[in-house]
């Protein structure tokens, strides 16, 4: 019987959106303050670096943004992760940008979220930041949405300024795929509702956030049907103990593999069955993503990194016309005829831009379909046409398999994030 001590913890990723001066930052403070997860030491440094500034209260801000310059111009420029625990659950926060012209930085944080956490100022209610970065987690599949309505302490905790952002937020959520909505009245400052439940607002019967965060349910949202195997690296210890050893590490990206399960190697299309599935340095009866394990084959098939292990009659599509919507992350332009690196699960090819078929405004949902390029920070549907075979399946049935990165060749660096359309 497991123990409150060796229970295993599940996880939840979230992240964090909202318009500059919404409070993000400050959330999060308020969130590892309440929950006990900083030392006495560093809440003692930002209360001495908050009094030398001359403020009357202890910016808990101070506890995220991490950047020099975002300490002195007050708002967030780059993803910071954040990583706390209760008795209930871990978490990984990742702290999102609310400017426009760091898009790419909240595509960033929110790819990997389970929940996505938009914060609006009570006293200015949803802008166009706020449906913008609602829109976004949409897009990306975010499937648990939080909406908090923070500074409720600057309009007087009512209910009324509460019950209009609440009606106006779900009435533009039903234009977007949010499958869960929670809305939630906050002060991230004084603490009310965060951890801890208001005194000051009575009228909501609803949960805090943190016990929201606690108990949201998220076992469920991953793809535990279609089996998807990406192979990472290939173990060969060849050792006097494992000299005979030969097994396929990776995560698993879908479904669950038990021993014993008839399997496809694609792109290949040779097939096998499940030996037995390793976890370090003992055997497991099965996986389910997101674990990391190996996995031994009975027949002495070529397996590779970059190949995918899948169920026979439940594979893949294996095609090299991508079909997509990408977020491009560099100054210079997207343009058709470009030439760049992908690379999809543990699988890597070259690709061709075949054509830019509309940029997505991302604040009024308009599709320009006269554009014939993606600037920085812009959302479009584009056409690649790859040199190999992607083993791929729609973004919104698995967000790992259905995902990509695009590459520029000369400088290896990341220029664009793309969501395969079913």
């Amino acid at each position: 019987m497991a123990t409150a001590q060796n229970k295993p913890m599940d996880l939840l990723r979230f992240a964090t959106a909202g318009s500059v001066d919404d409070g993000k930052s400050t959330l999060i403070g308020r969130l590892l303050l309440d929950s006990k997860s900083i030392f006495e030491d560093q809440l003692e440094a930002v209360e001495a670096t908050s009094q030398s500034k001359g403020y009357d209260y202890t910016d808990l801000a101070l506890l995220t943004d991490g950047l020099r310059s975002e300490r002195e111009q007050g708002i967030t420029i780059d993803v910071a992760y954040r990583y706390f625990a209760t008795p209930n659950r871990k978490f990984i926060i990742a702290d999102t940008p609310g400017h426009v012209q760091y898009t790419r930085n909240m595509v960033t944080g929110a790819s990997t979220a389970d929940l996505g956490l938009v914060l609006v100022d009570a006293r200015q209610g949803l802008t166009e930041q706020s449906r913008r970065h609602a829109l976004i987690l949409s897009l990306l599949r975010v499937p648990h949405l939080v909406l908090a309505v923070n500074k409720m302490d600057l309009v007087d905790f009512s209910e009324e300024v509460y019950d209009k952002i609440h009606a106006e937020f779900t009435q533009f959520a039903t234009k977007l795929n949010i499958p869960d909505l929670e809305v939630i009245p906050i002060s991230a400052l004084a603490g009310d509702n965060v951890v801890n439940r208001s005194d000051n607002m009575k009228w909501y019967q609803g949960p805090t956030l943190m016990h929201h965060l606690e108990h949201v349910h998220v076992a469920s949202d991953r793809d535990l049907i279609d089996a998807r195997f990406p192979v990472q690296y290939v173990v060969r210890p060849k050792s006097d103990e494992f000299h005979d050893y030969r097994g396929y590490g990776g995560q698993v990206a879908g479904g669950v593999l038990k021993k014993g399960d008839e399997v496809v190697v694609l792109p290949s299309g040779m097939t096998s069955t499940i030996a037995g599935i390793d976890l370090f340095d003992k055997e497991i009866d099965l996986a389910f993503p997101p674990m990391s394990v190996t996995v031994r084959l009975e027949d002495d098939v070529d397996v590779s990194r970059g190949d995918m292990i899948a169920r026979v009659r439940n594979a893949p599509t294996a095609t090299q016309d991508i079909d997509a919507m990408v977020c491009w992350m560099t100054t210079a332009p997207l343009r058709p005829k470009q030439k760049l690196a992908i690379k999809h699960t543990t699988r890597t090819g070259r690709v061709m831009v075949k054509d830019i078929q509309y940029r997505l405004d991302v604040n009024t949902l308009h599709r320009d379909q006269e554009t014939k390029e993606l600037g920085v920070n812009e959302i479009g549907r584009v056409q690649l046409r790859c040199t190999v075979p992607l083993l791929c399946d729609p973004y919104s049935k698995n967000r790992t398999t259905g995902s990509f990165i695009l590459i520029d060749e000369a400088t290896g660096v990341t220029v664009g994030a793309g969501m395969i359309n079913g």
